[in-house]
């Protein structure tokens, strides 16, 4: 069967240009299904895998791969049924990079047609959404505290323009006012910090390696917690990671487990892959090896 690509129609950036130029190449070889607004990629993953699509490719960032590796959450076995390619047309790509993944999409669009695939394990974050019970996928990271806060105040246009550097400034916009305190536990080791993440691979952001120990297929999750953040702090945290060290005792704690839980007294926000999703307290545990992933 062909493989089903989900891809925003109107994205912005070089990238969804230079895919949307080339959809003409691919519409052949595969089934094209545009999204209409937010979360839509997350539904037309759904329907894919009711359709009986055993390739579905997400076209474009963190967020459509995210959407999409919902919608086949969503789905009774979507997870065995499917495997899942990427097109990484987004601003950051941190999974495209993860798994080595060519950033252009001709290279991109030659994996998914070889077809070779790989299992790695799903993260899930289980949270309370307006007095419901809410889970949310992912595959790379999630956290709160001055990501979070970041996020909420970066600029969409910035975003599009600058990339990274749009969250550089919304950070330190963050760090002028006061944090929140969260506590980070895995039934054996609790700390408390002001900025927390949880990750199922190696990077944050892109190309800054946070987690060397990370594995996708361990069964594993990594968290850092950051007991204080300001700038002197970020500024040493920020040298070391750009300089491929990880962030040094003192700076910050480390634990791992199949389960992790943030909580706080306070109603703080928490994203999964770049995206405020809901608030603490959240527990984030994993799948092992539930998803196939098409890669070099």
């Amino acid at each position: 069967m062909k493989p089903c690509i989900i891809f925003n129609p109107v994205a912005r950036g070089e990238k969804a240009q230079r895919f949307r130029a080339q959809v003409a190449t691919f519409a052949a070889d595969c089934v094209l299904k545009p999204t209409t607004g937010p979360g839509a990629g997350r539904a037309l993953a759904a329907e894919a895998v009711r359709e009986g699509f055993d390739t579905i490719v997400a076209a474009g960032g963190d967020g459509t791969l995210n959407e999409v590796l919902n919608g086949l959450g969503d789905s009774p076995d979507g997870f065995t049924k499917a495997r899942l390619g990427l097109l990484p047309l987004g601003t950051v790509n941190v999974f495209a990079k993860e798994l080595a993944l060519p950033m252009d999409v001709a290279g991109a669009w030659r994996i998914i047609r070889a077809g070779r695939d790989r299992p790695i394990d799903v993260a899930a974050a289980d949270f309370t959404d307006f007095g419901k019970p809410a889970r949310r996928y992912f595959i790379q990271m999630a956290g709160a505290g001055l990501d979070s806060r970041a996020i909420e105040l970066v600029d969409w246009e910035q975003k599009k323009k600058f990339g990274m550097l749009a969250y550089i400034i919304a950070s330190a916009k963050a760090l002028r006012g006061p944090l929140p305190q969260i506590v980070v536990t895995n039934g054996h080791e609790t700390f408390g910090g002001e900025f927390v993440l949880v990750g199922n691979g190696r990077f944050y952001g892109g190309r800054w390696v946070l987690f060397p120990q990370a594995d996708l297929a361990d069964g594993i999750l990594e968290a850092t917690v950051f007991p204080k953040v300001n700038w002197p702090v970020v500024a040493r945290c920020g040298l070391n990671v750009l300089t491929g060290q990880f962030p040094a005792a003192g700076q910050a704690l480390h634990l791992r487990g199949a389960r992790i839980d943030f909580a706080s007294p306070h109603p703080v926000p928490f994203h999964v892959e770049g995206e405020n999703v809901g608030h603490l307290p959240a527990t984030f545990s994993i799948l092992p090896t539930r998803l196939r992933v098409l890669v070099p």
